[in-house]
């Protein structure tokens, strides 16, 4: 009787605790949704939707079946990139690019607040170019001040804001495929970022370093 009725103290704290914790996350979710629309529409989302939807459990009899180490929340990301659409669950709609662009944009908002050492993002360019690249690399640059950062880029103006570069390539050798990584110095990044705005003339040379200063 002595341990049920302690159980049953514990399961009134966390409850309270969880429920508390719901409603501070519903008190911030307009704000944190006005701030990513705000950085979305820098990375090419210009009259994009983002909201978070709240499902909170009611615990019945079995309460402590209902707690987890989140709370009692689940939590669906939704998102409709163009006007006139529905937000969606971002996991149904969303390609991997722009998958990852709606991840920048949040990663950006909670740079401070957020406790992830090393953050990756592959390819979060697909299908951007011009100024949303460079607001792509920026944003980049912009967490890279409290996260270690590691992008996968084939446009020259999101590598440009890089602290370092490597470059990947794959060779054939005696009949098997072996990728290799190389750290680039001063020369070579300048080498490879006019390599990928298209070639080695003077111009794109000339482009390269005015991007890296």
């Amino acid at each position: 009787g002595r341990i049920n009725a302690a159980l049953a103290k514990l399961d009134g704290e966390i409850l309270r605790a969880g429920r508390e914790l719901s409603a501070q996350r519903r008190r911030l979710v307009p704000q944190l949704s006005k701030a990513v629309v705000k950085q979305l529409g820098a990375l090419g989302f210009k009259q994009s939707h983002f909201d978070v939807a709240i499902t909170t459990a009611t615990p019945g009899a079995d309460a402590g079946g209902t707690f987890s180490a989140s709370g009692l929340d689940t939590i669906e990301f939704q998102f409709a990139p163009n006007p006139g659409e529905p937000p969606r669950p971002l996991r149904a709609i969303a390609s991997s690019g722009e998958m990852a662009r709606v991840m920048l944009a949040l990663k950006t908002v909670l740079a401070a607040e957020d406790e992830v050492p090393v953050l990756v993002f592959d390819e979060v360019d697909a299908n951007v170019g011009g100024e949303t690249a460079n607001a792509v690399g920026e944003k980049m640059k912009q967490i890279a001040r409290t996260h270690q950062v590691l992008c996968i880029t084939h446009l020259a103006p999101v590598a440009a804001h890089a602290h370092a570069h490597y470059v990947v390539t794959k060779q054939l050798r005696e009949g098997r495929t072996i990728s290799e990584i190389e750290l680039l110095d001063k020369t070579a990044r300048v080498e490879e970022l006019a390599r990928m705005l298209g070639g080695g003339s003077h111009a794109a040379r000339k482009h390269a370093e005015a991007l890296l200063r």
